[in-house]
């Protein structure tokens, strides 16, 4: 075996640049794993997420995903950098504020199109294509979803973003069934508040306070409580754990 050769797996985490993105990038790069780092618009962020992995053999790609050309030139170049594809992360997302009592009927109209073709569509669309690749690799493989606990409880000021999410998990859930035969697991997390660069002025004040509050445990999550749960659902253990979609909220919304 040539000792310079790539190892560990070949991972594609969409949305990296920065967040948890940027956590789940470092994990599978931590355990050996090779890391597409995927951006859009941010890549002096999206560079520094790269620079700061442990290991070599990561790549960069940048790429507008929420149109199908956009996804299918992303997955290429990342695919071709990483030598295949045996982990998508579905991270990318958009989350932008309308509650619908204030918010004017074009700009609401133009805010759902954005969620659905992020949050949705860039979702379904990396999963079909990373799923193919796989199918086509014979070695089976991991998909883990992005989702939300606003799937569950609602989002009044952020509906449309509740409304894709609780789609992602149905996603995930029925890939799960159709790609099993093919060794290719899929899995979705649901994570309640968790700290990042972009939320970081709501957890300031009153605000912050009332969300810490939302928990028993009176605080929210770390970027990297959550990518630890997205690496166990993508490794070999956690085959078992396909269709699932694992809460993440510290107890701050339970369902049955």
């Amino acid at each position: 075996m040539n000792p310079s050769a790539p190892t560990g797996r070949r991972v594609l985490v969409s949305g990296a640049s920065r967040g948890l993105g940027r956590a789940v990038a470092r994990v599978f790069a931590a355990q050996g794993d090779r890391v597409a780092v995927h951006y859009n618009s941010r890549r002096e962020e999206a560079q520094r997420t790269l620079d700061a992995l442990d290991g070599s053999g990561h790549v960069l790609v940048g790429g507008d995903v929420s149109d199908a050309a956009g996804a299918a030139g992303v997955a290429e170049e990342a695919f071709a950098g990483l030598g295949g594809i045996d982990v998508l992360v579905n991270n990318a997302a958009v989350n932008l504020r309308h509650p619908l009592p204030e918010t004017p009927y074009d700009e609401w109209a133009a805010l759902w199109q954005a969620h659905v073709s992020v949050n949705l569509l860039a979702t379904a669309n990396l999963s079909h294509l990373a799923a193919r690749r796989m199918i086509d690799q014979g070695s089976g493989g991991r998909i883990v979803n992005i989702g939300s606990r606003g799937a569950f409880r609602g989002e009044p000021d952020h509906p449309a973003y509740g409304a894709t999410k609780a789609a992602v998990h149905a996603l995930g859930q029925s890939l799960a069934v159709s790609l099993a035969p093919y060794g290719i697991a899929v899995a979705s997390v649901a994570p309640g508040f968790f700290d990042t660069e972009r939320v970081a002025h709501r957890l300031e004040g009153a605000e912050g306070a009332a969300i810490r509050e939302q928990s028993p445990f009176g605080r929210v999550a770390s970027a990297d409580e959550i990518a630890e749960a997205v690496r166990w659902l993508a490794s070999p253990a956690a085959e078992w754990a396909s269709g699932t979609v694992l809460d993440l909220n510290g107890a701050s919304h339970l369902r049955t």
